[in-house]
């Protein structure tokens, strides 16, 4: 029986979560789109001292008040010793101990070496561990890096993180049918997914390290070409999932002592998608089977890889987010239905050119409306998405 689709989303991300790639640190320009292994942590508080947030005077006692000194952002305030003192002050600078108040230069009247003025009841200065307190958990492990968090690790007194490696993926295309160039003909059909497989994969943040195909459609061959790619962490393979006459992958799965993780998935279309897994090497390596045929291969991508992959590098487990239809999406019986669909003023809406074997359609969308089964999306109503990547 095909399992239920949430279940071997769940299914799937849990095995890779049991799997998970060791860390590994980089230094920060090379830490975009990988995941923290490790929480994020301040060095010291944040700010780390005193901070001045206008440019102005920084005050001791009432006024008005002799000029001592200035200091401007990376220096070391010499302390106000006296009252009746002021010191310059420029934005971002150390605030000089003693300082009672900051007067903003454009509240203020210099005379000589004298400034007097009315500050702001408002405190202009930022206190140490405002923003955060040196070893406070920013973020914890799992959460994706981005530039802003890259910013703050740097302010944090980072200059690496630690963060789970890319996971290696190797690309098999099985399809005696398949054109590599040229015009479709005479009973062949050029490889849409051996173009496009990849540019998905690194977009879900995985390192494409192998490409093969078309592989020919042997038992053979089949089995050759798993075993060439078992040094990636995971296989993701096209075509051969159902048992036809040239569908070798379930044999060639047994021929490398693979174990099934997930088989077939109540979901259309690509129902057809599995995850088997083999030990190799002391670790495991995962073989993704997605349909032949392009939408459906895409479905099974979004369906098993993405939960997989963010097992293996320890990410929160990913989920749909609502959105709103503007227009009816039909529903698959006993399955979930992912239908593609596309952003409109009112919500969204049907995608067109839909077949399992057509791509016009899956060009034009942004994702997959999830429906349940025995059920349909209505105009008005939420529908869980899955984004493209």
């Amino acid at each position: 029986m095909p399992m239920d689709w949430r279940e071997a989303r769940k299914t799937v991300y849990e095995a890779g979560r049991r799997a998970q790639l060791p860390p590994t640190t980089v230094p920060l320009n090379e830490a975009d789109g990988l995941t923290l292994a490790e929480p994020l942590t301040p060095r010291t508080d944040l700010p780390a001292f005193p901070t001045s947030s206008v440019d102005g005077w920084a005050l001791r006692g009432v006024g008005p008040w002799r000029i001592t000194g200035k200091v401007l952002a990376g220096q070391t305030a010499a302390p106000l010793t006296e009252d009746g003192t002021a010191a310059e002050i420029a934005t971002g600078a150390m605030v000089p101990e003693g300082t009672d108040t900051i007067l903003r230069i454009e509240h203020s009247t210099v005379d000589g070496d004298l400034v007097s003025g009315t500050a702001k009841e408002l405190k202009e200065w930022r206190e140490p561990g405002e923003e955060a307190h040196a070893g406070e958990e920013l973020f914890p492990a799992g959460t994706p890096v981005t530039p802003g968090l890259i910013g703050l690790a740097a302010s944090c007194g980072y200059d690496e993180l630690t963060v789970t490696r890319k996971p290696k993926v190797a690309l098999l295309i099985f399809g005696d049918e398949l054109l590599t160039s040229g015009k479709p003909g005479d009973g062949r059909v050029r490889d849409a997914l051996g173009p496009a497989m990849p540019a998905f994969l690194t977009r879900l943040g995985a390192h494409v390290v192998h490409i093969e195909g078309p592989v020919e459609d042997t038992l053979d061959a089949h089995v050759a070409g798993l075993r060439a790619a078992l040094d990636a962490d995971l296989i993701c393979t096209t075509g051969g999932t159902m048992h036809g006459p040239v569908d070798h992958l379930h044999p060639a799965l047994k021929a490398i002592g693979a174990e099934y993780v997930v088989n077939t998935v109540a979901v259309r279309p690509g129902f057809p998608m599995l995850v088997a897994s083999v030990q190799h090497g002391g670790k495991t390596t995962f073989i993704a089977g997605l349909p032949g045929n392009p939408q459906s291969a895409v479905v099974a991508l979004v369906s098993l890889v993405v939960p997989l992959l963010a097992g293996l590098t320890g990410a929160e487990e990913p989920m749909p987010s609502p959105v709103t239809l503007a227009g009816p999406v039909a529903g698959r019986g006993d399955f979930t239905h992912l239908s593609l669909v596309r952003r409109q003023h009112a919500g969204w809406v049907p995608a067109t050119h839909v077949g399992s074997s057509m791509l016009r359609g899956l060009a034009s969308a942004e994702g997959f409306a999830v429906i349940p089964p025995h059920s349909q999306g209505l105009p008005g109503q939420q529908a869980d998405f899955l984004e493209l990547p």
